[in-house]
């Protein structure tokens, strides 16, 4: 994940990191990746870890869609918001590519601490990591955090927090929110490009659903080079399911309202891409 980042920051676009929930999830967003020539970053939650039948199935599960579908794209394989430090290594043993260790719900001091410890081992397996600083709010999937809890992130506890722990990327609270927006979204620009000047590290928008296409757009321009989407394709999925069994109630094999709502997937996927401006972005072999 680290070089599919840093060549994102300095070509002026971004990555985008969209959540596996299920097989469909994962097959329309490598398909997805494929067809725009774009790297991409499968993410997955640590709520989704057991849902999906453990680290190792995940990890299985991914690399034998990338040799059926004959997948030529950069993918990385990233575990979104660790909670402790032993899923991280659980995740890295079990052959994640990069994981994110959010202990920003931790004091300043416990939070380097943790990420440090996590970074050291990343490193030492060739995996890249991502750290959290301020409180991102809203809901995803089991993990809430409430708007009294929000905070920006201050941009010299980010440079003490790049230095100190040797990440490869950093997402500052800066005002996006995990699910569904509540009004108009208010971005703090200036503080983006102040951490990203500070730290020199690519940076990771979360909550990429639902943003207004110029606040990504700026984003970009200020040095986000990864973007978490979820909430959307989540919608489109469900939307879906829901529109063919309205048209189709006796409906019963799977397969005829799942195939519709992987297409749904792959197109909201393919839409964010190119909107995030990954696409042809991926290296062919020589």
């Amino acid at each position: 994940m680290k070089e599919m980042l840093l060549r994102g920051a300095e070509e002026g676009y971004a990555v985008g990191q969209f959540n596996l929930n299920n097989l469909e999830f994962t097959q329309a967003i490598l398909q997805a990746a494929e067809e725009e020539q774009a790297p991409v970053i499968l993410g997955v939650s640590e709520a989704y870890i057991p849902y999906m039948g453990g680290l190792e199935f995940i990890t299985g599960m991914v690399k034998s869609l990338v040799q059926h579908y004959g997948i030529t794209v950069p993918v990385a394989l990233h575990l979104d918001h660790g909670s402790t430090y032993d899923v991280c290594i659980r995740a890295l043993r079990a052959g994640f590519t990069s994981v994110m260790i959010d202990a920003s719900h931790h004091s300043l001091e416990e939070n380097i601490d943790i990420t440090g410890r996590v970074t050291d081992a990343a490193h030492v397996l060739g995996a890249s990591v991502e750290a959290e600083l301020g409180r991102i709010v809203g809901r995803e999937d089991d993990l809430v955090v409430d708007d009294a809890e929000g905070m920006y992130a201050v941009p010299e506890e980010c440079l003490r927090l790049v230095r100190e722990t040797g990440i490869d990327c950093l997402a500052p609270a800066l005002g996006s929110v995990h699910g569904p927006y509540r009004g108009q979204p208010k971005l703090g620009y200036a503080r983006m490009g102040e951490i990203r000047q500070l730290t020199g590290l690519p940076l990771v928008l979360h909550g990429g659903s639902g943003l207004p296409d110029d606040e990504i757009r700026q984003a970009i321009k200020l040095g986000t080079a990864k973007i978490n989407v979820n909430t959307d394709n989540q919608a489109a999925f469900t939307q879906a399911i829901r529109g063919f069994l309205a048209e189709h109630p006796d409906a019963y094999d799977p397969r005829n309202y799942l195939i519709p709502a992987r297409q749904a997937i792959q197109e909201s996927v393919k839409a964010k891409i190119r909107l995030f401006g990954s696409s042809g972005k991926a290296k062919r072999e020589v």
